[in-house]
């Protein structure tokens, strides 16, 4: 359920719903005073994308909150990610969208910035965000107005296999100090052991959260708080070569074999068929990885540059609930999301299926009834606290078309189709059409 790049088909409509909304919301999103409980009965349309589990877990948490507000009734509607954004989309344009709205980041600034959403600490005392990090909630915000509450965290991280790395004789690294030279060294060993079978270190480069790593430590981002593109050249050209050295020298497989591991899935990947040592990925992933290879996978740090700037690590939203500004009825759509957040009845009901909460009050609630390598999720989001750095800005419209355009790129630098310079002047001159046509 990751982005696939899917990002022009509703800007035109959610641009075209933008002039009906800004007469009531400023441009800016609407800011109204807190709502006050309605003594009627009231119905609420609920949005969301998900398989049939989450689905049936979603209705289960719908009819406790319906039983415990018998004034409030929840209107589900559901469907798959690419058939979600288009009706969204037409929703808003027509000034129908539902009420609550199951958001992700790479439509989050698009919504927002057009007056779609409302601002959420304008809900008073309907809705109790205690619970939640300055950090997490950071993560859903613009220009001070929280258009987002993150459901869930998660962050870039290496997985390791450590049987593959005992067979080679390799200990598992610090990863409180390692660095990208020392990843080389470990996965050399590891290639130079596996016998042509086993490689040290999966391939990546085909979404952006490794990017977006990479441009931190190295004091840069991939925008600015007004949406615009400004990675250096220099930058991406670097995480480029990193990747094209590693498979000149058989630290990671060929690029053929890596493309076609990569269309395959998750679950075909070179980590979770257990002839990788290492892998680059999202951290909530690593218990489908588990599941996969059947291994005893760890987590450990991303590894840093030498003069790595402090704070590169940061949390990423599994995804957001969302209010619409357009709703009639704000003060029980916030009394339904505090109950989506805070209640650990509804967090029984839906378990990780979203992610790790990013609740920290009902992340304790729920961590010790984890799977282990749930709590193993866990245990490594907790210890990044103190080294998590400041949210990314938010990716701005028509910026959902990133993991397209450097999937092409890294495919492109890997054949030897275009040097890493090359791949990176096309890469910001073509995320930049993508968000001016956004």
């Amino acid at each position: 359920m990751r982005p696939t790049g899917r990002a022009a088909g509703f800007v035109a409509i959610v641009a075209t719903a933008a002039l009906a909304l800004s007469a009531c919301s400023g441009g800016g999103g609407a800011a109204a005073p807190a709502a006050e409980l309605s003594d009627e009965p009231v119905t609420l349309r609920f949005t969301w994308w998900g398989n049939d589990v989450r689905t049936a877990n979603t209705q289960a948490v719908i009819d406790a909150f319906e039983a415990e507000n018998p004034n409030i009734t929840i209107e589900p509607q559901f469907a798959d990610w690419n058939g979600y954004w288009d009706k969204l989309a037409t929703e808003t344009a027509a000034n129908d969208s539902p009420d609550i709205i199951q958001m992700d980041e790479k439509y989050l600034s698009t919504y927002s910035g057009r007056g779609a959403l409302l601002d959420l600490t304008t809900t008073g005392d309907n809705l109790d965000l205690s619970g939640f990090s300055k950090a997490s909630l950071d993560l859903g915000t613009s220009e001070d107005a929280l258009y987002g509450i993150p459901v869930g965290l998660t962050t870039y991280a290496v997985m390791v296999n450590p049987t593959i790395l005992e067979t080679a004789g390799i200990e598992i690294p610090d990863d409180k100090a390692w660095t990208w030279d020392e990843l080389e060294e470990a996965g050399a060993a590891v290639t130079a052991a596996g016998g042509g079978n086993v490689f040290g270190v999966q391939s990546w480069g085909f979404e952006e959260g490794g990017l977006n790593n990479w441009a931190r430590q190295h004091d840069d981002a991939l925008y600015n708080d007004a949406g615009e593109v400004v990675i250096k050249a220099e930058t991406l050209t670097s995480w480029w070569e990193y990747m094209l050295s590693l498979t000149e020298a058989g630290v990671s497989p060929s690029a053929s074999a890596t493309t076609e591991r990569q269309a395959a899935g998750l679950a075909e990947s070179f980590l979770a068929t257990n002839t990788a040592g290492f892998a680059t990925g999202w951290a909530s992933q690593l218990t489908a990885l588990q599941e996969a290879s059947g291994a005893p996978l760890e987590l450990l740090r991303i590894p840093i540059t030498d003069d790595a700037s402090t704070g590169s690590a940061y949390y990423k939203p599994s995804m957001y609930w969302s209010v619409s500004a357009r709703t009639e009825h704000p003060a029980e759509a916030a009394v339904f999301l505090d109950y989506l957040v805070n209640s650990e009845e509804a967090a029984d009901l839906l378990g990780t299926d979203r992610g790790v909460p990013a609740n920290d009050d009902i992340r304790a609630y729920l961590t010790p009834n984890l799977p282990e390598s749930g709590k193993q999720v866990v245990e490594f989001l907790d210890g990044l606290t103190e080294d998590v750095g400041d949210a990314p800005a938010l990716t701005p419209a028509g910026g959902s078309a990133i993991e397209a355009i450097v999937k092409q790129y890294t495919e492109q630098v890997l054949f030897k189709q275009a040097t890493p310079e090359q791949a990176a002047e096309g890469f910001i001159k073509d995320l930049k059409a993508a968000i001016a046509a956004g």
